[in-house]
């Protein structure tokens, strides 16, 4: 393949009247040349080095483009970078860097295209293409990087203790690109990553977390979920996936291994949803099985409340790990929370008020709640998976009935505070909560009807109950 086709685009062209007027050898290096040899979709962000200022090519090509975005520089880095027609370019100089044992953040000096290319992570990502007027187009491969391309290696420029006691988030890379590209990593660079585990505690939350959420979002995530557990990194990143590791025996009795049970679940979601926090809920739905798990003579294996005690840790783990404690958080806790639930109504024989009961606390969120309980149906036993999944679809029609006839997803009682002050007269107090509250289960309960008429009437019944007289 033609390495000069990966610059047939016109930015590449500008770039290199820059570089020629400044007198600066330039290249454009890393994830781009790789994805364009692997014949993937090109990257909408593009990287440049030049042997020089970064920033001064940055701010010449800058002044020749229309309408590009503000242009940002980071001085202490020798960085700068723009948007311009949905591309974001960025402009380093070629630097040398050199680490201290507790930072990853490196001491850095200019350096030859060479030096920066030893810098880089992979010699996937260590190649470059020159935009420079004697050689424009050839491509720059000193680490054998399109021979890994072609092998479907992940293998690091330099030694891997280097690369990865350096700068450790490489380790959490590497994984990363061996998920998404279908890689294996090379065996020496393997065992380095179980030495230098570690190291990762060095690394920010935000950084680890960055790389955790690529791998969830690739089509089978088991893949770089089991790579984080075989080095030993999955334990300093979700000790509480680990603790389900194993399968205990007492009296014969045994119970699955729910970490690698919740490995396929993840896969089994993956191909339903782009949801970063459905695929989350699916990975931390069993969390609460570890510190549950019991053993009873007479029943044997028991998880009493796990999704309970599940949806608890999930904000102890998101806190840790500097995840949004916002409405991802609280999703991912009403999910875990309600996992089981959709299994209990199977019966035959279930009630219409329990149907009600879920509809209005899964809300909006029911579709994504039944998406995941169909997900964790993993027994290879096809009879029973086949009867699993025709029980869930009578589930969901005995649901879409329930919620034709009585519409509580997300509903809000039909009488507010406001008016049942104004009906009998009264300041704020915990009546007006006794009421609402009743309004509310007398509607999940099937007593009266989910409409405004009915629950004037059920309050005014109720009020007299309280000794409250209507205005």
């Amino acid at each position: 393949m033609n390495p000069e086709k990966a610059i047939s685009h016109k930015i590449f062209e500008i770039i290199r009247q820059s570089a020629t007027e400044l007198g600066l050898e330039t290249y454009v290096v890393g994830g781009f040349v790789r994805d364009f040899l692997l014949k993937r979709d090109s990257k909408k962000d593009i990287d440049f080095v030049t042997v020089g200022s970064g920033i001064e090519l940055a701010q010449n090509v800058h002044s020749k483009l229309n309408n590009p975005s503000k242009l940002t520089v980071f001085k202490r880095f020798g960085t700068a970078h723009f948007k311009w027609n949905g591309i974001d370019l960025e402009f380093v100089g070629a630097r040398k860097e050199s680490y201290s044992e507790d930072s990853r953040k490196p001491f850095v000096e200019e350096g030859t295209l060479r030096d920066d290319q030893k810098r880089r992570d992979f010699t996937i990502n260590a190649l470059a293409v020159s935009l420079n007027a004697n050689n424009y187009g050839e491509l720059m491969d000193p680490f054998e990087g399109v021979r890994d391309l072609e092998n479907k290696i992940i293998r690091t420029p330099l030694e891997p203790d280097v690369t990865y006691s350096d700068d450790p988030l490489r380790m959490m890379r590497a994984i990363r690109f061996a998920a998404q590209l279908n890689f294996e990593i090379e065996e020496k660079s393997f065992e380095s990553i179980e030495r230098n585990a570690e190291r990762i505690e060095i690394v920010s939350k935000e950084r680890v977390m960055d790389e955790f959420q690529k791998i969830m979002m690739t089509p089978k995530p088991s893949v770089g979920l089991k790579l984080l557990d075989n080095v030993g990194l999955m334990k300093f990143i979700l000790p509480e996936l680990v603790a389900l590791k194993g399968i205990e025996e007492v009296e014969g009795q045994t119970h699955k291994d729910n970490f690698y049970h919740t490995l396929e679940v993840v896969d089994n979601i993956a191909p339903n949803t782009e949801n970063v926090w459905l695929r989350w809920a699916a990975l931390l739905h069993d969390i609460g099985k570890a510190p549950t798990k019991r053993y009873d003579k007479k029943i044997g294996w028991t998880f009493h409340s796990h999704e309970f005690v599940g949806s608890k840790m999930v904000f102890k783990l998101f806190k840790r790990q500097k995840l949004p404690l916002g409405n991802p958080m609280k999703y991912v806790q009403k999910i875990v929370k309600l996992s089981s639930r959709p299994i209990s109504l199977i019966d035959e024989n279930v009630t219409d008020s329990a149907l009600r009961r879920l509809l209005f606390e899964a809300g909006e969120n029911f579709d994504d709640l039944i998406t995941l309980c169909k997900a964790d149906i993993t027994t290879k036993n096809e009879k029973k998976q086949r009867r699993f999944k025709e029980n869930f679809s009578l589930v969901e029609q005995k649901i879409k009935e329930v919620e034709e006839r009585d519409k509580v997803r997300n509903f809000q009682p039909p009488i507010s505070g406001e008016e049942i002050m104004e009906t009998f007269g009264l300041e704020p107090c915990k009546e007006i909560g006794i009421i609402k509250n009743a309004i509310k289960e007398a509607i999940l309960e099937g007593e009266i009807e989910n409409n405004h008429e009915s629950a004037s009437k059920f309050m005014l019944e109720l009020g007299k109950k309280l000794y409250l007289n209507p205005k």
